[in-house]
C-alpha cells in the first residue's frame, strides 16, 4: 500500500544525493546568495551615495548551502533537460501516490464554509499575504474569519492557537504573520480539521475558515479552492522530482479560480484568472518602532548606504521592488525561505539602513541581539486582489452557508 504522506521536500534531498545529477558548481546567476548593486540595481540611479562593497554577512553554512540548493532547484525545474529525463520515473512513482491519497481520502466538513488559499508549485508562490488580502476583503464584506494553516517550520506538528504574541519558533513565521496583520483569530496544525475544530471552539463567532496552503490536504473538506501561480510559474509542468509541481498542470482545471502573483504565465485552463497587485507599504524601524513611508524614508537616508535582506521564496522580487521606488541596495542578502536568525546576518553589514521584509521581522523581533539595531526596517509589503475576485468568493461561500439560494439575500449577513 503507498505511504499516507509524501514529503516533497524529502524527495528533493534524496534526488540530490543522486550523483548522476550533481549539481555544478553556481554560478552568480544560479545561485546568488549576495547580490551586488552591480547585479541587482543596475538601471536604477541609486539614492544611496555610498558605492563601497560591504563584507559579506555572516551566514551558517547550512543555510548557505540551503539557499544554493533552493535557486539551482528552480533553475533545473525552469527547463527540461538531463535533470527531468533521470528523475522521471521517481515523478511517476511520487504522481501515483498523490492521486492514491486523493482517491482514497475522506474528507472531513467543518461547520463554516473553508476556503483553500493554495499551489501546486513547492516552495513559495505568495499564499500568504493573498490569504491576508482575502481575510481582509472578506472582514469588509461582514464576515468574521479565522485562518488555519501547518505552520511551516516550527518545532512541533501539534495543533494550537496564533496570537500576535506568539513565538515565531512555535506557530511558524507565517502564522504570526497573519495574526498580526489581521487580527483574526489563527490556529495552526499538520491536521488541518483538528486546526480549524479547535478554531472554531475557541472562537464560536467565526464563521469562515481560510486555510493558508492545504490545496492538497484532502481530508479538510473545501467549499471554495483558489489556486496561487507565483512567480516562478508551473516550470516544466513535471511533478516532482523532475519537475516543480506538487500536482499536474490539469489541477487548474478543478479549482474555483487561479490568482496569478506576480506572474505572466500563460496557462492552459478555462478557470478564471485574477491578477493580483503587489506593493510596497509602511516601514517600521525594528528596535524603535517609527513608522515612515518608504519614500520618505529613502529621503531620510538619502546620500547614505543601503543594504537589503530577505529569508522569503522569492527574494529577488523583494529586491527588484525596493528597486523601482529609486533605492539602491549593497548587497542584497538571499537568506533561503524561513531563515531562522540563529546566526546573525546583519552584523558584519556595513550599512546605514538595513531593509528587511515583514514575514522575517516576526524573526527578528524576538532575537535580542537583533532587535536593538536600530539600523534595520521592516519594509511592509501587501498584495490588492480584484473586488470581482472577492465578491465571487463572498458569493460562493454563502451559497455553501446557504444551499438554496433563495435562503441568503445578495449580500452576508452576520
Amino acid at each position: 500500500m503507498p505511504p499516507s504522506h509524501v514529503n516533497p521536500r524529502s524527495i528533493i534531498i534524496a534526488c540530490m544525493t543522486n550523483h548522476t545529477c550533481e549539481p555544478p558548481p553556481a554560478s552568480p546567476l544560479e545561485a546568488p546568495h549576495i547580490l551586488s548593486s552591480r547585479t541587482a540595481m543596475d538601471s536604477d540611479r541609486p539614492r544611496s551615495g555610498n558605492s563601497q562593497q560591504s563584507p559579506k554577512p555572516e551566514m551558517k553554512p547550512a543555510s548557505r548551502a540551503r539557499a544554493t540548493l533552493e535557486n539551482w532547484l528552480h533553475s533545473q525545474w525552469s527547463k527540461k533537460g538531463l535533470f527531468s529525463l533521470v528523475f522521471s520515473p521517481l515523478s511517476l512513482a511520487f504522481l501515483a501516490v498523490s492521486r492514491y491519497r486523493e482517491k482514497h481520502a475522506t474528507p472531513e466538513r467543518l461547520p463554516v464554509p473553508v476556503v483553500i488559499v493554495g499551489n501546486i508549485y513547492v516552495g513559495g508562490t505568495g499564499k500568504t499575504p493573498v490569504t491576508i488580502a482575502i481575510a481582509r476583503g472578506l472582514m469588509k464584506r461582514g464576515w468574521k474569519p479565522g485562518i488555519i494553516s501547518r505552520g511551516y517550520g516550527r518545532k512541533s506538528d501539534a495543533v494550537q492557537l496564533v496570537t500576535p504574541d506568539s513565538r515565531a519558533a512555535s506557530s511558524g513565521d507565517e502564522p504570526l504573520l497573519i495574526a498580526r496583520k489581521t487580527a483574526a483569530p489563527v490556529a495552526v496544525g499538520r491536521d488541518r480539521v483538528a486546526a480549524g475544530r479547535l478554531l472554531l471552539k475557541s472562537f464560536p463567532d467565526t464563521d469562515i475558515i481560510i486555510s493558508d496552503d492545504g490545496l492538497q490536504h484532502y481530508s479538510l473538506h473545501r467549499d471554495v479552492e483558489l489556486c496561487v501561480v507565483g512567480a516562478h510559474g508551473i516550470g516544466t509542468g513535471w511533478v516532482l522530482p523532475a519537475g516543480p509541481l506538487r500536482e499536474p498542470p490539469s489541477r487548474l482545471d478543478r479549482v474555483d479560480a487561479i490568482i496569478l502573483n506576480t506572474t505572466d504565465e500563460i496557462l492552459d485552463t478555462r478557470t478564471p484568472r485574477f491578477a493580483s497587485s503587489p506593493y510596497l507599504g509602511e516601514c517600521r524601524n525594528l528596535a524603535t518602532g517609527e513608522t515612515l513611508p518608504i519614500d520618505d524614508l529613502a529621503e531620510r537616508f538619502e546620500g547614505k548606504s543601503f543594504a537589503a535582506a530577505a529569508g522569503i521564496a522569492v527574494p529577488g522580487r523583494f529586491f527588484a521592488m525596493l528597486r523601482g521606488r529609486g533605492i539602491a541596495c549593497n548587497p542584497c542578502v538571499e537568506l533561503g525561505d524561513h531563515y531562522d536568525f540563529r546566526a546573525n546576518p546583519f552584523a558584519d553589514i556595513a550599512a546605514d539602513c538595513i531593509l528587511i521584509t515583514e514575514k522575517d521581522a516576526v524573526k527578528c523581533r524576538q532575537v535580542p541581539g537583533i532587535a536593538s539595531d536600530s539600523r534595520i526596517w521592516t519594509v511592509g509589503y501587501d498584495i490588492a486582489l480584484e473586488d470581482y475576485l472577492l465578491d465571487f468568493i463572498d458569493q460562493k461561500a454563502r451559497e455553501a452557508r446557504h444551499p438554496n439560494p433563495s435562503a441568503n439575500g445578495a449580500t452576508h449577513e452576520s
